[in-house]
């Protein structure tokens, strides 16, 4: 048998607002779905989501070391190979808390240090907004400066046409 509608109805304690009648039912729904079943994030997971946060962030050129990024790039020629979202991307998942090392090439001219501020607060955010894990700390190692003119390099032609 159900309950009548108005047993269902939130109870609100005297002078609670209504916004605060819904996020103390959100919360209450929150913790007795946890006590129904147990949810694993993959490193891989966490791995994408914090690469696809840092690559968004202005300055950045890539991530990666030279080794990784020199695989990568051989890898991305194959054809139907995507690009790894993970790339130059290391992380400790635990049951409710993570740890990012990042590798990043930064463009010329940028500040360095804020640069690596922006990136941290993006993947701080990025994680924690999508797994809820509490990000304990991101490690960013800057491996290269990315030069303009390296672009000219690479795109020129061939010796053969």
């Amino acid at each position: 048998m159900t309950e009548p509608i108005s047993q269902t109805q939130p109870k609100s304690q005297p002078g609670e607002p209504d916004a605060a009648v819904g996020a103390r039912l959100q919360t209450e729904a929150r913790a007795l779905a946890a006590t129904r079943g147990k949810t694993t994030i993959a490193d891989g997971v966490v791995e994408k989501i914090a690469g696809i946060a840092a690559r968004e962030v202005s300055g950045i050129y890539a991530l990666g070391g030279g080794f990784s990024r020199a695989m990568g790039a051989m890898r991305d020629r194959v054809p139907g190979a995507r690009a790894s979202a993970g790339r130059g991307v290391k992380v400790e998942v635990g049951e409710k808390q993570t740890a990012v090392d990042l590798e990043v090439v930064v463009e010329y001219g940028v500040s360095i240090t804020e640069v690596a501020a922006d990136v941290r607060e993006s993947v701080i955010v990025a994680l924690e907004r999508m797994t809820g894990l509490e990000v304990v700390e991101v490690n960013i190692a800057v491996n290269d400066v990315h030069l303009p003119e390296e672009d000219t390099a690479e795109t020129s032609e061939g010796r053969v046409q």
